[in-house]
């Protein structure tokens, strides 16, 4: 599912409450989903390594054909269906930068 990174100072929500859900993440940290209220829809999360970062899904976005992807990560257990885009880079698993 593609994501966009942004900072948490840049991020804020202007409409609705979400609600939240912690897992242990494949790292072991703590990581935070969040999800509508309403219809259940994946919103974004607040992962429990890389910082400040939030995570929002890309078909959340009013507008998801402004996202151009950089990367492409966990191959490692991508289906055999999924195209990924030979140009863009390639993790196996969530890289440490």
């Amino acid at each position: 599912m593609p994501v966009l990174g942004v900072t948490g100072a840049t991020f804020r929500i202007i409409h609705g409450s979400p609600k939240y859900f912690d897992l242990t993440a494949d790292s072991g940290r703590r990581t935070r989903r969040a999800f509508c209220a309403d219809c259940g829809s994946p919103l974004f999360g607040k992962p429990g390594v890389g910082g400040d970062i939030v995570t929002i899904r890309v078909g959340s976005m009013d507008d998801p054909g402004i996202f151009r992807p950089t990367r492409d990560i966990y191959t490692a257990s991508a289906q055999p269906w999924d195209y990924m885009n030979p140009a863009l880079p390639k993790s196996s698993k969530l890289p440490n930068n």
